[in-house]
């Protein structure tokens, strides 16, 4: 019997461009999600460890609580490279410099820009961690930490 080679084995050149694609797709539905209009955390819930998810919720919180919302438009991510990965038992975790273009602003209830500029695009550098337990059937990884 032939043994398939996954990432729980391997996290060769093909599985780390696999990640890297959903890594651009995950990048850009969190930044989306926590600076859309809402205040609310609903695509990305399932993207972020309860950790970040806290972080984030609490951010949106404070911002909800000043009655200011955001705005923003994803243009694209210019380049997206592992820094790093490490395996710590069956768990996964890799480290991925990001940079990304976006406009984007705050505003105020009364429409008034706190900060930003809904005219300009804005270049945004992360460094974030993603996780996997290489055990699990669940093909998704999250989001652990933002080192940014």
């Amino acid at each position: 019997m032939k043994k398939k080679i996954s990432i729980k084995e391997n996290f060769d050149d093909k599985a780390q461009k696999e990640f890297i694609n959903g890594a651009k797709i995950a990048y850009e539905t969190i930044i989306t999600d926590f600076s859309d209009n809402d205040n609310k955390l609903v695509a990305s819930k399932p993207l972020l460890s309860k950790k970040i998810h806290d972080q984030f919720e609490d951010a949106l919180k404070e911002r909800s609580k000043k009655g200011h919302y955001a705005e923003i438009t994803f243009i694209g991510v210019n380049s997206a490279k592992i820094k790093e990965f490490k395996k710590t038992d069956k768990i996964l975790n890799v480290t991925v410099n990001f940079i990304g273009e976006v406009i984007t602003c705050i505003k105020d209830k009364d429409k008034k820009i706190i900060s930003g500029d809904p005219e300009k695009i804005k270049k945004i550098y992360d460094t974030w961690v993603f996780s996997r337990d290489t055990r699990s059937n669940n093909p998704n990884w999250q989001l652990v930490d933002t080192l940014t």
